[in-house]
């Protein structure tokens, strides 16, 4: 059985609380009827979300912000 960590997802994204978010978000959306972007049969959906954001195929993009 592989496993995967936090540290797996170091590698692509270097901050373990955005990590989080990333992950957590994507777990809502895959609930919500997104489709898989890694193959992980029998797999739990945050695991699922874990290699996905390991493989590089989640990314973070940061919210545009109007200026005052």
């Amino acid at each position: 059985m592989a496993r995967i960590t936090i540290e797996d997802c170091l590698r692509k994204v270097n901050n373990r609380f955005l990590i989080v978010n990333m992950v957590g978000k994507r777990v809502r959306q895959i609930r919500e009827g997104s489709d898989y972007l890694v193959s992980s049969p029998k797999n739990e959906d945050i695991v699922v979300s874990l290699r996905e954001v390991a493989a590089g195929k989640v990314v973070y993009k940061k919210a545009d912000v109007p200026e005052e």
